[in-house]
């Protein structure tokens, strides 16, 4: 099995990265770790509560691939 990953650009409000810091200096890792961890917890939760399925796949009736699409409205920003 192979593992990708993608690199990601989100914002996330100045509160909180605030909120965020002692736990990622407690634990002694980075924020982007800390980030996948929590990434992964509301997965874990979320896959408990409504089987984690129907979210996935959204994409799959689309002509137009999620970077095309993401790389399109990026257009319309300038």
């Amino acid at each position: 099995m192979t593992i990708t990953a993608m690199r990601t650009v989100i914002e996330i409000p100045e509160q909180q990265l605030e909120q965020m810091k002692p736990m990622f200096e407690q634990e002694d890792i980075s924020r982007a770790e800390l980030i996948r961890r929590a990434i992964g917890e509301y997965l874990k939760r979320y896959e408990s509560i409504e089987g984690g399925s129907s979210a996935f796949g959204l994409w799959s009736d689309e002509s137009e691939d999620g970077l095309s699409y993401q790389e399109k409205l990026r257009s319309e920003w300038g």
